[in-house]
């Protein structure tokens, strides 16, 4: 009976480390570290939102429903860890000599909820009642402190995406992208473009591993994401490099290398298998050589420059692009984004 409890004593002391470690790596942590617990929440949440999108024949009401998703998924956190310390705690109480398990679970939830109803009379009893009452505290206080730094990281990403509308229409496309900088701002102006999308891949590559539920929070507006703001930026890069011809910016390849190391990390943190250096033709890429000359002849009809080997631009492009193109399409379906043109067919799943 004795080494009964004592391992009794020794799974709940594991499960409640084992879910403070969870807690720490999911808010406190300053790197990508996927955590096992928070990823089985959000993906039971996600299959059961999914039941409801799937009878739904818009995107937007689809949108409509999903928009509710992460933020659920994120607060659904807090009661999961709090259940798991309890048991933890109430494990522990019976293996130091609590007389029954509902009497232990009485201790232990008073305790963990700071309540005060139902208390123990010796000192480990007492000991275990502080401990699990300041761990239920921090736990409020790391969920607490951990949404304003998201919805300031969340806030400046939409910032951009928003910002993008003016310059390459709802949903942003690389073609009206390069159309308008032709009609408005001029060429000059699209290496500053690239310089500032450079850096906004910077820190969302940092703040989508290390803040993971930004990944599926979406846009105030249904046809905005951060991935088909993504997909414009690249492509309009991808084409300037590749069919426009103006004086090679170096600028430009920077923000396509910036783009896809910060999709191919995200994707690696939610386990989406890639090919980390893709080449064409060994790897497709999804857009095709119709859809390229399409884009082409409506550069051209709007008096914007191109080289003149077509062939050779498109394998320039095919280069650039098979870069991004798996994953920014596997993240696209992982977060519903909204249909974009070039970004393929996605099934909601």
């Amino acid at each position: 009976m004795i080494l009964f409890r004592i391992l009794t004593f020794t799974v709940g002391f594991a499960l409640v480390i084992g879910t403070l470690f969870s807690a720490i790596r999911t808010f406190v942590l300053t790197r990508s570290a996927p955590d096992r617990l928070t990823g089985a929440v959000y993906l039971v949440l996600r299959k059961l939102f999914m039941l409801f999108p799937l009878r739904e024949r818009t995107y937007h009401r689809r949108d409509h429903i999903m928009a509710y998703y992460a933020p659920v998924a994120l607060l659904s956190l807090l009661p999961v860890w709090l259940t798991l310390v309890l048991f933890g705690y109430m494990t522990m109480y019976w293996a130091l000599g609590v007389d029954s398990w509902y009497h232990a679970f009485r201790i232990s939830s008073s305790s963990l909820l700071t309540l005060g109803y139902a208390t123990a009379d010796n000192f480990p009893h007492t000991f275990l009642e502080f401990t699990e009452a300041t761990i239920g505290l921090m736990l409020v206080a790391l969920l607490i402190a951990y949404l304003p730094s998201m919805y300031n990281a969340f806030q400046r990403r939409e910032a951009a995406v928003k910002l993008l509308e003016v310059r390459a229409s709802s949903p942003p496309t690389a073609v009206e992208m390069l159309k308008r900088f032709n009609r408005i701002h001029g060429w000059e102006r699209l290496s500053q473009q690239w310089e500032t999308w450079e850096k906004w891949f910077a820190e969302i590559e940092e703040s989508h591993t290390s803040l993971a539920a930004l990944v599926f929070f979406r846009s105030p507006k249904p046809d905005h994401s951060w991935l088909t703001a993504t997909g414009a930026v690249l492509d309009s890069a991808s084409l300037t490099l590749s069919a426009i011809d103006i004086p090679n910016d170096p600028q430009a390849a920077l923000c396509i290398r910036a783009g896809y190391l910060a999709l191919m990390r995200i994707a690696d943190f939610f386990d989406i298998p890639f090919n980390p250096s893709p080449t064409y033709p060994a790897e497709p890429i999804s857009v095709t050589r119709d859809q390229f000359e399409a884009a082409l002849d409506e550069l051209q009809d709007n008096d914007i420059p191109l080289k003149p080997d077509r062939d050779q631009a498109w394998r320039d492009f095919a280069g650039w692009r098979v870069n991004y193109d798996r994953v920014l399409l596997a993240l696209a379906d992982l977060t519903m984004a909204p249909p974009s043109p070039w970004t393929g067919e996605r099934t909601y799943s």
